[in-house]
């Protein structure tokens, strides 16, 4: 149905994708959208300050892919998050395996965050 997420059909590709058997309340599934705009000022602030939550930020990623699945949860974040923080994004996706080996081959990964998901 969809061969290209715009800025017009974003929302409805996240409606169509999530899946949350306790949902209540359509407010919830706001609540989850929210989590991309979390995700993207957590990835502004490591741009800007060095300083990075690396486990908030896997925590996100993983109650998305919960609600969406992999694929789409890896495909809307794509989409949201602006490509300078896509380094952030493929290292913790990476860690997570949630990305095939060939995608985001041209991005590179961040030594930094790779050396804290260790640690966790």
């Amino acid at each position: 149905m969809f061969k290209e997420i715009t800025k017009d059909n974003w929302l409805l590709y996240a409606q169509q994708n999530y899946d949350n058997p306790t949902l209540e309340k359509e407010v919830e599934f706001y609540d989850d959208i929210k989590r991309f705009k979390y995700l993207k000022r957590l990835f502004r602030r490591y741009k800007l300050t060095g300083e990075i939550k690396v486990r908030l930020i896997v925590n996100h990623i993983i109650v998305l892919q919960n609600v969406f699945g992999v694929e789409a949860a890896c495909i809307l974040l794509l989409y949201k998050i602006d490509e300078q923080y896509w380094s952030i994004l493929k290292t913790v996706l990476e860690h997570l395996d949630y990305l095939y080996p060939h995608e985001l081959n041209n991005v590179q990964v961040d030594e930094n965050i790779i050396g804290l998901l260790k640690e966790m």
